[in-house]
């Protein structure tokens, strides 16, 4: 490539607004902050939004979240960064110099969204909050996302994934059994849930905000708190808490619930954990009568068949014999017979499965939900989760793999009307 000077222009000098054909096509989105704030930006650009990542000049920290692509550790190399930012273009920029600063304002005055996941105050502190960028952008919605919001007595608390899901419920509820586990400390779900719940109630209030502002055309500052989202996403535990009273036990394998549940969790011949149907629905003659006959094709009915147990008293009486037998024909049969078979008499039965399992459901494949994305650079496709739904008129896709760092800044800022000089310049100060 020859040397820039002034009169060279980038790929396009003016804003012109990228479309595509899914449902957020027409919207442009800037995202800055961390993990946070990642989940939310990718459910719009996985839509069809034109979502800008903005990193600092060496890379984004999560860039630095493994596992890594081949155990590899390397900034280009994170899968989690790789999931997390599907279809999103990557600019670098550092908005504590003056240069980037003005540059910040300039790009989101071409945006609909801001979604900013920094820490509390931080934009503000560069006079980049969101009362000075809607100066020049009176329409845009910015959404703040913080860990315990914008006040409250908890607001400049350090946090983590692991202790929002124990202060807001979540690991409150789950768990084990007294029974089977004594002394039952809590046990948190897998990675990440806390900024997942966010990212999800993050992604339903910009979407609000969007057609707030098709209506009336204002814009609007939202205040997303981590810890709020979690408070929302107890299964009912704060609403059983406030209207009764109750305090709901966690229970091995099933629900937490403030009175005990029958067991629906049991070990199958092949060592796998299957959940089971909901037994009290079944503790009837005709419930009685479809187990047995199903139980039977196995030799494995034991006396169910009895004329005894069409007679609800008998059933009553003997509810833990027929827990017992059907905890026998469970252990004795490999999980996937349990699951079809059960499925197949209308029986709701499913499974434990680890991820490499989830990854070669069938049903999964015959829906395409996973989708191959293009990694030209390593040379090779690699399977990501596909969408959580199939919409007939505005496809749902993975643009494009995660971007590299800086990949699009001479596109995106090139939008903005830069040269290759200016872009030169900015680069050799440290602000790109």
């Amino acid at each position: 490539m020859p040397p820039p000077h002034e009169e060279e222009p980038l790929p396009a000098v003016s804003v012109e607004r990228r479309h595509s054909d899914g449902a957020l096509g027409d919207l442009r989105v800037v995202e800055i902050g961390g993990e946070i704030g990642e989940w939310c930006a990718k459910l719009m650009a996985d839509q069809g939004a034109d979502v800008i990542k903005v990193e600092p000049p060496l890379g984004a920290p999560e860039r630095e979240i493994g596992p890594f692509y081949e155990d590899v550790p390397d900034a280009e190399r994170s899968l989690h960064f790789w999931h997390y930012n599907t279809s999103k273009r990557g600019v670098t920029l550092d908005v504590t110099t003056e240069d980037g600063r003005d540059l910040f304002r300039r790009l989101v005055a071409s945006a609909d969204v801001l979604v900013d996941s920094l820490p509390l105050g931080e934009l503000d502190s560069h006079g980049l909050g969101y009362e000075a960028l809607r100066v020049d952008n009176p329409g845009l919605v910015m959404c703040s996302i913080t860990p315990f919001g914008q006040d409250g007595p908890w607001t400049d608390w350090t946090t983590s994934d692991l202790i929002h899901l124990a202060v807001g419920g979540q690991m409150g509820e789950s768990g084990y059994s007294e029974e089977d586990v004594p002394e039952r400390m809590p046990i948190a779900p897998g990675g990440g849930n806390a900024w997942h719940m966010e990212g999800h109630y993050a992604y339903i209030a910009v979407m609000g905000a969007v057609f707030h502002r098709g209506v009336t055309g204002e814009g609007q500052f939202i205040d997303a708190s981590v810890h709020d989202a979690c408070a929302l996403t107890t299964e009912g535990g704060t609403t059983t808490w406030i209207y009764g009273r109750q305090v709901r036990e966690r229970q091995t394998g099933r629900h937490a619930s403030p009175t005990p549940t029958p067991p629906s969790q049991y070990r199958c011949g092949d060592g796998i954990y299957v959940n089971t149907l909901a037994f009290p629905l079944l503790m009837n003659p005709a419930g009685i009568r479809r187990l047995a006959e199903w139980f039977d094709t196995h030799g494995l009915a034991q006396d169910l068949l009895d004329e005894q147990y069409q007679d609800p008293e008998v059933i009553a009486t003997n509810e833990q014999h027929v827990k017992d037998v059907l905890r026998d024909f469970i252990a004795a049969l490999p999980s996937e017979t349990i699951y079809h078979e059960g499925q197949n008499r209308g029986f709701s039965m499913g499974p434990v499965r680890a991820p490499e399992e989830v990854m070669a459901d069938q049903h999964f494949h015959e829906r395409g939900f996973f989708v191959e994305v293009e990694h030209p650079d390593i040379g090779r496709t690699l399977t990501y989760p596909g969408a959580q739904a199939v919409y007939s008129a505005s496809p749902w896709r993975i643009q494009r793999r995660a971007p590299h760092i800086g990949e699009h800044n001479a596109e995106v800022y090139g939008e903005l009307g830069l040269t290759m000089l200016e872009l030169a310049v900015l680069r050799e100060g440290g602000v790109l």
